[in-house]
């Protein structure tokens, strides 16, 4: 019998596939819709860097899932706080099991040899298993020999770098989902004073859709600064 399954983590519903700046990424979209639907590749294994948006796409994945009446589940690891092993029982029960930051893992005995067991048992119920990380899978620190072969199984899908063209597109994508306008002139400043840091721009750009709101006002550069200036 299997052991209960924990609790569901709370899904963004903004989090979607109709809310992620494709550019080149179609195939990789493509490939992790399918498998989400039930479809296409069995396992997918998704990398990239630190805000190449791949959290999101795993919880697009879930929320595709739970569209087609399938049971999901998505599971963040963080370095601060990895859940014990024990949550990984009861999950080869469902129809997509999302994990993402599995790099995470790697080096930790228990969790290990936690996770070789649940790919075994996943795939005998010929269920669907996506997973992501900051790197290949050849590159993960996996001491378990078997587990780091089970990484290779079926397909890699790699995240790639935004233009700079490509980081002003997203950003006005991305404010547009959120409710308000960025000017090309306010996209150019934004790219060039964070380009290096996705994650801090992506995490800015509810702070400014509230400034905007408050203040009634357009997003402009100097009303950039002047909300920038507030924030330190």
């Amino acid at each position: 019998m299997a052991e209960q399954i924990p609790i569901q983590f709370d899904l963004k519903a903004e989090l979607s596939f109709a809310s992620f700046y494709t550019a080149s990424h179609q195939e990789t979209i493509q490939h992790l819709t399918d498998t989400a639907s039930g479809e296409g590749e069995q396992q997918l294994y998704l990398w990239g860097k630190q805000g190449a948006g791949k959290s999101h796409l795993l919880q697009a994945c879930c929320l595709r899932a739970h569209q087609r009446k399938l049971s999901a589940f998505y599971l963040p690891l963080e370095s601060s706080k990895l859940p014990a092993p024990d949550i990984l029982k009861g999950l080869d029960t469902l129809d997509l099991i999302c994990i993402d930051n599995i790099e995470l893992c790697a080096g930790n005995s228990g969790w290990e040899s936690a996770l070789f067991n649940f790919y075994n048992q996943q795939r005998e119920n010929n269920h669907q298993l996506i997973i992501s990380a900051n790197c290949p899978p050849n590159y993960l620190a996996i001491e378990l020999p078997d587990l780091k072969t089970r990484m290779n199984w079926g397909l890699t899908l790699k995240l790639q770098e935004l233009s700079d063209a490509e980081q002003i597109a997203a950003l006005t994508f991305k404010a547009k989902n959120l409710g308000f306008e960025i000017s090309p002139q306010v996209g150019n400043f934004l790219s060039k004073n964070y380009a290096r840091d996705l994650p801090e721009l992506w995490s800015l750009l509810p702070r400014l859709e509230q400034a905007t709101l408050i203040a009634k006002r357009k997003l402009t550069v100097p009303f950039l600064k002047q909300i920038l200036a507030e924030k330190l």
